[in-house]
């Protein structure tokens, strides 16, 4: 990809028409699926408690400009510059030239920005889970890890045409080369900072904190939803032909489908375990839904995409109390919803994504090898720039300062000043 954007031409006459609806196609998507940053941010304000609602928000806007400024000097060449079934591209900072060059049927730009609001979304799935005990600095230095590093090696592997695209993995807008690397290093990250204090009681109780807004957690799934679009649709990278444009309509719709299942299923498992419907599970269960379809939204028929959202759900449902038996702390079920429904959805590809060429059993290899090739990648180097900063400058504030909240001890302000519950 990388060789094409930077040394095409200019498009022939007849190709003009093509080559401006796949660019507006980037260009449109790209900024929906900036606007998720909006809705994480929301999500994750409205699930920690009040006294860390301006620290999470500051997290969000922060990581956001500095994982798209990693990407710009080191990651995307990094992903996609001379990978050629290797394992790794070039460093180096990328440039459109001063024309912007085309990227063969599309602005290279247009690709770029594209990519780039993608890298961001993994690095948002850790900060809602480590919310309300890590330090921000450190926090930082992670997400430029993450972002510059840690992304785009594994990006490179399949999207890069590195050596799991030769071996016939497929991640079609990032199931498990997003929002599964986002899951693995929020669980590294949650096993090495430890949970809250005062979660779980010594007698094996788990002690609830609700959080400060719900409607303002459910207004940020509504937005995430919305930017989900943008994310599967805009991934088909082209909107200049008849067959493009039916794809991305079908994609909308099995991406919409498999969020409005998952939302129910983990409704009604929720109503039979719980006597009572959760909306945080709700929640979660949309997310779970449309991480599950992320991998494959194009083949799947209707049916199909609302078993593999509704699955989702379910699997949300079940991870949540997992986590809490392991004493692993996860502020807003972050894991679960990226990480287990990641794994999922694709796993699943085998069943919807198989083809003539490539039976049930051959995809389902190509697809294990993905998973776990990537899971090992990045719990290692994710556990090593962990443990690296715990030691060092360390990753968690002081006791006093979590128990004030993190809004007084890191920022000196707060998110609701006229009527902030202490504890």
């Amino acid at each position: 990809m990388f060789e094409i954007m930077m040394g095409a031409a200019a498009p022939a006459a007849g190709a003009v028409q093509p080559y401006v609806d796949n660019t507006m196609l980037l260009l449109v998507s790209a900024m929906v699926v900036m606007f998720m940053a909006a809705g994480f941010c929301c999500l994750e304000g409205g699930l920690v408690r009040q006294k860390n609602v301006a620290a999470i928000c500051l997290k969000n806007i922060s990581l956001f400009s500095l994982a798209c400024i990693a990407y710009y000097l080191v990651g995307y060449r990094l992903m996609y510059d001379g990978v050629d079934g290797g394992f790794i591209g070039t460093l180096g900072v990328w440039s459109p030239g001063p024309m912007d060059e085309a990227n063969g049927d599309m602005a290279a730009s247009a690709d770029w920005i594209f990519q780039t609001v993608f890298v961001a979304t993994a690095a948002s799935v850790v900060s809602g889970t480590l919310a309300e005990r890590i330090k921000l600095w450190p926090f930082l230095f992670f997400v430029l890890i993450l972002t510059a590093i840690i992304y785009p090696i594994t990006g490179a592997w399949k999207w890069g045409e590195g050596w799991l695209a030769v071996r016939g993995f497929q991640d079609f807008a990032g199931s498990t080369l997003v929002h599964s690397v986002g899951g693995w290093s929020a669980l590294t990250g949650a096993i090495i900072l430890g949970p809250r204090l005062g979660k779980y009681l010594d007698d094996g109780r788990v002690r609830p904190f609700p959080g400060s807004n719900l409607p303002f957690a459910t207004l940020g799934v509504f937005i995430l939803w919305l930017g989900w679009f943008g994310f599967n649709g805009g991934s088909q990278l082209a909107a200049g032909t008849i067959s493009d444009a039916n794809a991305v309509a079908r994609i909308f719709a099995n991406t919409n489908i498999a969020a409005c299942a998952g939302v129910l299923t983990a409704m009604a498992i929720s109503q039979l375990h719980y006597g009572k419907v959760d909306l945080t599970l709700a929640l979660n269960g949309a997310i779970g839904g449309l991480v599950s379809i992320t991998a494959e939204p194009l083949a799947p028929a209707l049916w199909q995409s609302m078993i593999v959202g509704g699955v989702g759900g379910v699997l949300v449902v079940y991870a949540v109390p997992l986590l809490d038996r392991l004493k692993i702390d996860d502020v807003v079920g972050a894991i679960p919803a990226h990480l287990v429904c990641g794994i999922w959805g694709t796993l699943v590809v085998a069943w919807t994504g198989m083809s003539a060429e490539t039976g049930f059993f051959t995809l389902l290899g190509s697809q294990l090898l993905g998973v776990v090739s990537i899971g090992a990648f990045v719990i290692a180097s994710t556990l090593g720039v962990w443990f690296a900063i715990d030691r060092t400058v360390g990753l968690r504030v002081s006791a006093e300062d979590e128990q004030t909240g993190l809004d007084q001890t890191e920022l000196g302000i707060e998110a609701y000043p006229d009527f902030l519950a202490r504890g």
